[in-house]
């Protein structure tokens, strides 16, 4: 009986397999002992998604610290310009108050034109303020010029029974309202 070479015999085969299977499970040490083969493939996958997340964390970190440190820059820059605000008004002379109040008064009640405010606060039949106070509540009113003069506007119309064309010169004039062209054509424009 002749003898078959052992590489002819199956149960060599069948352990050449075995042992390539072991040595390959043991190569992948992040493999489950015993993970199959669709187990193997996956973690690759699962190790990117987790990159990915923990990028996008950082990313969200880093947006969130950047919004933080914006944010206070801005309250800083606000914080100094309120503390600017109030050395100044500390500062301002009695009479520049006034003249604030006061053409806050004419702005207000009679909705008077920037320019018409300033000649009246200088005016020497009318407030009689130094041109710098004046100046100084014209720079510092908070005031819509476009709607005092659309108020203005429709006083005349009302009152006067005005043309469109008769306002406007009423609200531009040297001699009436003194507002500009721009604010009187929001008037006409908006007149009910």
């Amino acid at each position: 009986m002749e003898k078959k070479p052992i590489y002819k015999k199956w149960w060599f085969w069948l352990g050449i397999i075995v042992v390539i299977g072991l040595i390959g499970n043991m190569g992948d040490k992040e493999a489950k002992p015993n993970a199959t083969a669709s187990e193997v493939a996956a973690q690759p996958k699962a190790e990117s998604e987790s990159t990915e997340q923990t990028a996008a964390e950082k990313e969200k970190a880093e947006a969130d610290k950047k919004a933080a440190e914006e944010q206070k820059a801005k309250d800083e820059a606000a914080a100094v310009e309120l503390a600017k605000k109030e050395a100044e008004a500390n500062s301002v002379p009695r009479e520049h108050k006034a003249a604030l109040k006061s053409a806050q008064t004419y702005a207000e009640i009679m909705h008077m034109s920037k320019k018409g405010i300033y000649e009246q606060l200088t005016s020497e039949y009318g407030e009689k303020f130094d041109k710098e106070a004046a100046q100084y509540a014209i720079d510092n009113i908070q005031v819509d010029w476009k709607e005092n003069a659309l108020k203005s506007a429709q006083n005349y119309a009302e009152s006067m029974n005005m043309s469109d064309s008769g306002i406007y010169d009423q609200l531009t004039s040297e001699y009436g309202e003194k507002f500009t062209k721009e604010e009187a054509q929001y008037a006409i424009d908006n007149l009910k």
